[in-house]
């Protein structure tokens, strides 16, 4: 029991044109047959987990989720993941302003609240993700046709 964090995201598949999608659709066709020749419609992924990272969830809350915290789904873009790159290297090349950049947050179960050895793999972690996730985003078209997300369990 605790804080678990999950971005995900979403491809909607068009089974026709130029995209690859009747492809794709096949291909997961194949892994199961009770599915074969039925209409695929779209591919989940996760693609970053945390666990009581609650320096990392508190972010989501604040510049995402508008400040609710009801372990909801909720839409992320590219931009706001490019904002928590930024937070995340700053933070980690000034330690004097983690409480202000990326405060931690207390919660049932959240995890530590000290700006420790945790705190900081949490933020390296999640900058060493994030860095890979906009290069690949900025060198793959495909990226853009995903529809990614935040949710928190707790």
């Amino acid at each position: 029991m605790g804080l678990d964090m999950y971005f995900g995201g979403r491809r909607y598949l068009w089974d026709f044109g130029d995209s690859g999608d009747a492809e794709i659709a096949q291909a997961v066709g194949a892994q199961f047959p009770e599915i074969a020749g039925k209409r695929i419609k779209q591919v989940e992924a996760e693609f970053m987990y945390w666990r009581k990272a609650n320096q990392i969830h508190n972010w989501f809350v604040k510049n995402v989720q508008a400040g609710v915290d009801e372990c909801q789904e909720t839409p992320v873009s590219i931009e706001q993941l490019v904002q928590l790159q930024e937070v995340c290297e700053a933070v980690l090349a000034d330690h004097s302003r983690v409480a202000e950049l990326l405060p931690a947050q207390s919660g049932f179960f959240f995890g530590g609240t000290d700006y420790d050895e945790w705190y900081f793999r949490d933020v390296e972690d999640t900058l060493k993700w994030l860095n890979s996730m906009i290069t690949m985003g900025a060198l793959n078209e495909n990226l853009k046709s995903w529809d990614f997300y935040y949710q928190s369990s707790w």
